[in-house]
């Protein structure tokens, strides 16, 4: 068989032995020891201790292996709200100087890997035309089905800095800014997922960064489970309202065809309404559309017309609406969101 010529070869080599200066306890150890150590001795980080442990890494303070067993420990046993809290304030911390955005919603996007396209940036936009201003950010992910794909076919500028932020939100009240414009230290762990072979704490964390500090946020998880987690760390935080919910790749796009658990925060008190369903028949451009992006601008301007990606725009967007106080009421969300839509400028994307 020829040898493939992007394959690394390694060679086994017996180890150098270290300098007797090097075998002092590194600065670092006592945190990958607090959370690998094992079932009995092992623990989690309260939030100082994840502080400081992230902002380590982020000065470039921890050796690659140190590193490598922290984030695979904390990917296999889990996050605690407590850690997710002090990584985030951590990031917080390292953020780039500059002003921030004055909005009111906050809007992650970190799946790194689509399956379904990113409708729910016309659920955002949707919002934003109803008067609230919304700051996304996040990472390009890969594919053709990736937000930033999605944001040019629409025409949507994508913020290359902070200042480059607010004048999105003035103009629009709606900008994407890329963590790497607002967090460069946090983004450069979003690259060791071809190294570990797995997503670290970063992606789960990330949702957490909130970098305007805006009132409210929606969220979507990979898992339902991790709904609780989230609203944890929210707690800490003290973000003072959330809606947390499964959504598609993890990102905060409901499916249609399906009940959806919204966990909401407000002012510290965690409560849990379902949404019914909003799509009864199937709908194959819901699951088995082409990924291009092309489809979400033709969409809005209503060349097409697609029931199970309108659903998902209109669901995704009431919830939005109902976290900032738009609406009283699911019924209400769901009946704005939907106004929102029949009325939408379908010629300023």
């Amino acid at each position: 068989m020829p040898r493939d010529p992007r394959a690394v070869r390694v060679t086994a080599t017996r180890p150098a032995p270290l300098p007797v200066a090097t075998l002092a306890e590194h600065p670092f150890a006592p945190f990958v020891r607090a959370v690998a150590k094992g079932e009995k001795l092992g623990r989690s980080l309260n939030i100082d201790e994840a502080r400081t442990a992230m902002a380590m890494v982020f000065a470039g303070e921890v050796e690659p292996v140190q590193l490598g067993a922290f984030l695979a420990v904390l990917r296999y046993r889990k996050e605690t709200p407590e850690e997710l809290a002090g990584f985030a304030l951590a990031a917080r911390d390292a953020m780039l100087p500059g002003t921030l955005p004055a909005a009111a919603l906050d809007w992650p996007s970190y799946a790194d890997r689509h399956k379904q396209l990113p409708y729910f940036i016309l659920s955002a936009l949707l919002v934003a035309g109803a008067g609230v201003r919304v700051l996304m950010h996040g990472i390009e992910g890969e594919g053709t089905a990736n937000t930033r794909a999605a944001l040019d076919a629409l025409g949507v500028p994508i913020a290359e800095s902070i200042d480059a932020a607010n004048r999105d939100l003035d103009a629009a009240n709606f900008a994407y800014l890329p963590l790497e414009a607002v967090c460069p230290a946090l983004h450069g762990l979003f690259a060791l997922r071809p190294l570990l072979g797995l997503r670290s704490a970063a992606n789960t964390y990330a949702r957490e960064l909130n970098p305007a500090a805006c009132p409210c946020q929606v969220q979507g998880v990979f898992h339902p489970n991790y709904a609780d987690l989230h609203a944890g760390a929210a707690r800490h935080l003290g973000q003072p309202r959330a809606a947390i919910f499964k959504g598609g790749g993890g990102e905060a796009q409901i499916n249609p065809k399906k009940p959806v658990l919204v966990t909401r925060v407000s002012d510290s008190l965690v409560d849990r309404v379902t949404w019914p369903a909003l799509l009864d028949a199937d709908d194959p451009e819901w699951r088995d559309e082409p990924l291009d992006p092309r489809r979400i601008a033709s969409l809005w301007r209503g060349d097409r017309r697609a029931p199970g990606p309108e659903a998902a725009i209109i669901g995704t967007a009431a919830v939005a609406l109902d976290i900032t106080g738009k609406a009283d009421s699911v019924e209400a969300a769901r009946e704005l969101a939907s106004d929102l839509w029949q009325s939408r400028d379908r010629d300023r994307y």
